[in-house]
Parts: structure tokens; C-alpha cells; sequence
């Protein structure tokens, strides 16, 4: 299209460009200032600590507030917890500064609720998805938790596994409705392989990667890291 102007040239009118998403990145279960340091150089948005004692990931509140003391403005501090009390909680976010909470157990809305309002952080809530859940099952997963309060800011998608925390494993993605993803965190077996994948076909708002970019449990590789986030924007970008 070309519009004229008051001096009798014609100047093109291009279509506005289209601008990508930027997918958001967490890099879970940090235990090592290097690995802080590795993943805030490769461009994470948000790190993630562990406060599940029997998780081999796990960081005592004091070794966390080390670690987050050494984080830059502008970066998400996440503790991941899992049945935890609201007391327990509260303890551990008045040593570790932590921006958000990650309740990854068999926590109910009105028990996250709880836990948020006695650490005073939003929360995000976990669903291990398992392959006889639905799509509907999901919204309604979220529905149920958002309808705790102001304090919900999500929902994490991983895989049904025995046990808690991280598994490590895919599950089916294709049970993640269209409407669900953009706001979701996708987490579950990703890694510098699916990763550009994983967000070409899901397009969700953030990944979260632990164990797909590590060398042992709890021990950062930041080559991989690197890696994994150019993965994730290599999908951002159209690769």
C-alpha cells in the first residue's frame, strides 16, 4: 500500500513486522555458585532452588541465600518445595530471598494458599501430567488453583513420575491445550535435543530445565546451558 505525501511523492507503507516471543528460561536445582553465574551469563530468566531434603538437588536456605545473593537485578529467584507447611515455608523465605514459590507435592489450592500468604511470595503450582489425563484436565488443574487467589501465578507441566521433583522425562505434549500453553511453564525431560521442538510446537510462555543440563544431579554443565538456551531461541527465532 502507498500513501501519498504533501509534496506529490508516494512512500510505501510495509506491514508491520511480526514480533516473536521471547520464551521465558529457568534453570532448576542450582547448587553451585558457578553454575549461578553460568546460567545468569547465558541469558536465564529465573533459577531455581530446591528445598526438597530428599531431593540430590537439595540447598539448605542459608547455602540458597548465598547463592541468590549473587544474583543481578531482573532475575527470578524460584524455591521449589513439595508438601511443605506454610511454617516451613515462611522459614526458608526469610533466609533465602526467593521472587517466587514452586509447590511441586500433592499440595491442595487452599494449602498453596496458605504457604504464599505466610512467605508473602505468588506461587506457581506443578501438574505431573500422566498419559490418562486430558486436555480438559489440565484447564481444569489450573482452574482449581487460580481460584485460590491473587497470590497464584501459574501452572509447570511435568511428567507423572513415582516420586516428586523434577522427572527428568517427556510427557505427551499434545495434551497441552492451544489456550494452556502461552501461559504455562513446560518443563519434564527437556533438553538441547527437543528443546527447539518443544517450543516451535508448543509455544509456551517459559521452559524449565534441570537435570537436561547437567553433568551429574546438581552439577551444572555450562556448555549446556548455553546450548539449551540457544536451542530455546533458535525455536523463538523461527529455527
Amino acid at each position: 500500500m502507498a500513501i501519498a505525501s504533501g509534496t506529490g511523492h508516494r512512500h510505501s507503507l510495509a506491514a508491520p513486522t511480526t514480533v516473536n516471543h521471547r520464551t521465558r528460561i529457568k534453570i532448576c536445582g542450582l547448587t553451585r555458585p558457578e553454575d549461578v553465574h553460568a546460567s545468569v551469563a547465558a541469558g536465564a530468566d529465573a533459577l531455581g532452588f530446591v528445598f526438597y531434603p530428599k531431593s540430590p538437588r537439595y540447598v539448605t536456605p542459608e547455602a540458597a541465600a548465598v547463592l541468590i545473593a549473587q544474583v543481578p537485578p531482573f532475575v527470578c529467584t524460584v524455591g521449589l518445595f513439595v508438601n511443605a507447611s506454610p511454617e516451613e515455608v515462611r522459614a526458608v523465605a526469610s533466609v533465602a530471598p526467593l521472587s517466587l514459590l514452586q509447590f511441586h507435592g500433592d499440595e491442595t489450592p487452599e494449602q498453596c494458599r496458605a504457604a504464599a500468604e505466610a512467605a508473602g511470595r505468588p506461587f506457581i503450582r506443578a501438574l505431573r501430567v500422566g498419559a490418562a489425563m486430558t486436555p480438559a484436565d489440565l484447564l481444569e488443574f489450573e482452574a482449581g488453583y487460580r481460584a485460590a487467589g491473587r497470590l497464584f501465578a501459574g501452572i509447570l507441566l511435568d511428567t507423572l513420575v513415582e516420586g516428586y521433583g523434577g522427572s527428568g522425562k517427556v510427557f505427551d505434549w499434545s495434551l497441552v491445550p492451544k489456550d494452556l500453553a502461552p501461559r504455562a511453564v513446560l518443563s519434564g525431560g527437556l533438553s538441547v535435543q527437543n528443546a527447539t521442538d518443544a517450543v516451535a510446537r508448543l509455544r509456551p510462555f517459559a521452559v524449565d530445565v534441570s537435570s537436561g543440563v547437567e553433568q551429574a544431579k546438581g552439577i551444572k554443565d555450562a556448555a549446556l546451558i548455553r546450548a539449551f538456551i540457544g536451542a530455546v531461541r533458535a525455536a523463538d527465532n523461527g529455527g
